[in-house]
């Protein structure tokens, strides 16, 4: 299941939706906005998505992690919109009958979407700049707010 929204990632519901009587293994991981970035205070994020691409782009990543490390299932969830430092960014579950795929699949999907999923991220600084960054490359380029 892949979703992108820009509503509260609802991670318990996604977290009982992945975990499989067959499973032995569910590896989360969660991405929240934290407080800095480069040594400056981070106020808040935001995202936005080319949609038809990016929906695209994460199905074909769910189905290759389900083909290359057999999961029971996978769960990804990427916000969009405005993003509050604590909140979760990117939820990602995967469940395996063991834990080394869980692991695996897990950090391949996180490290994949960052690098192939037109997702682009607008951080807000305390010094009242902005920067947007294109998370494949994390090329910043600064905008007077």
């Amino acid at each position: 299941m892949v979703k992108i929204t820009d509503s509260a990632i609802n991670i318990e519901k996604l977290l009982v939706q992945v975990t499989k009587p067959e499973s032995g293994a569910v590896n989360v991981f969660i991405g929240t906005t934290r407080n800095h970035s480069h040594g400056r205070k981070v106020t808040g994020l935001e995202y936005e998505a080319y949609m038809p691409m990016a929906l695209k782009t994460l199905q074909e990543l769910e189905q290759d992690a389900k083909a290359r490390w057999g999961l029971h299932d996978v769960a990804i969830v990427h916000r969009v919109g405005k993003v509050h430092v604590g909140e979760a960014s990117v939820f990602i579950a995967v469940s395996s009958a063991h834990r080394d795929e869980a692991y695996q699949a897990s950090r391949f999907l996180i490290d994949q979407l960052k690098q192939v999923v037109p997702i682009w991220k607008r951080e807000f600084f305390e010094d009242g700049t902005v920067e947007w960054s294109l998370q494949a490359h994390e090329q910043k380029t600064e905008i007077e707010a």
